[in-house]
């Protein structure tokens, strides 16, 4: 059976931030299954779009900076869905104990402007893995990690784990606020973004030796991510939170190759002392409600 899915035309949906890989791909993804487009960049951000028309008529270029609601509320203008996913400010690339208080600062002006929005179906909020994993007794927990789990906040801030706390606590709020407001909102808490530009200085892989230990370290392609947004932006019957990554690295090998792809230098932070290691590490993290929703989706990637 097809999932049921939003009536598209006409539709104009806004991605913020889009100057990022992220937000590029899901700005052509969406031109080109007929969407109007509303591309909100920071103020020094630049929108990439390899292969679409400079002219494309369905797509609007907005500048929009997350602590100015005013121009929030202007890039969402007679947009029935928002795909949100936060971008560091450029005065303020990394993350650290900080961070938190600038991400939620953020959400909350975009959550707010939603609700002030009127034509706003719905909110597709790009969360993290890193939101769902860490806590004291991660290591004793019956069942594996899913969408119904969070991070402990103490326990992040303990351990310096400041990428985790900014998508905890932020995420946390946009759920707050959402629910307070009346927002339809569905969150994608994505693995590890893999890309040309990962390094092992990515604030995510801050404690990968302990997530491979655990079974719990994921990657997600580009394209598996963008669908999964457009999935359950489309499909009425999505809620909640969704876990989305489509690879689990659970053996030596994988581990190995990951911290290569990083960079030479990677092998002090991923596992690498075992030798010959042949152990493959019991996942204990599963996707399983994405999954049943993308059944039937057909990606944008394959109508080209």
């Amino acid at each position: 059976m097809a999932p049921a899915v939003l009536d598209q035309t006409p539709n104009t949906v806004c991605v913020m931030d889009a100057s990022g890989r992220l937000g590029s791909t899901l700005v052509q993804h969406l031109l080109q299954r007929g969407y109007n487009v509303n591309a909100a960049v920071q103020t020094s951000g630049k929108l990439q779009l390899d292969g679409l028309p400079c002219d494309n008529k369905k797509l609007k270029m907005f500048h929009a900076d997350l602590f100015d609601y005013q121009s929030i509320i202007e890039a969402l203008k007679g947009c029935s869905g928002l795909f949100y996913t936060f971008e560091p400010p450029q005065d303020q690339p990394n993350y650290d104990e900080f961070m938190a208080d600038v991400e939620v600062r953020a959400a909350h002006n975009v959550l707010e402007a939603c609700a002030q929005t009127d034509t706003i179906d719905k909110v597709i909020f790009t969360s993290s893995v890193t939101a769902v994993i860490w806590k004291d007794d991660r290591k004793s927990i019956a069942s594996d990690f899913d969408e119904r789990h969070w991070s402990d906040i103490n326990f992040c801030r303990k351990f310096k784990l400041w990428h985790a706390l900014s998508k905890t606590i932020a995420e946390k709020a946009a759920w707050a606020l959402a629910m307070d407001r009346g927002v339809s909102m569905v969150s994608i808490n994505a693995g590890l973004l893999k890309g040309p530009d990962l390094t092992i200085k990515n604030p995510y892989l801050k404690g990968a030796a302990e997530m491979y230990e655990d079974g719990v370290l994921v990657t997600v392609d580009l394209n598996v991510l963008v669908d999964a947004q457009i999935c359950v932006f489309e499909d009425i019957s999505s809620y909640g939170r969704y876990l989305c990554f489509n690879h689990v690295i659970n053996q030596h090998e994988d581990a190995m190759k990951l911290a290569s792809m990083l960079t030479p230098a990677a092998s002090s932070s991923l596992p690498q002392s075992y030798g010959e290691d042949m152990r493959i590490i019991q996942q204990r993290i599963s996707n399983k409600k994405l999954n049943k929703l993308m059944v039937d989706f057909e990606s944008s990637s394959k109508m080209d």
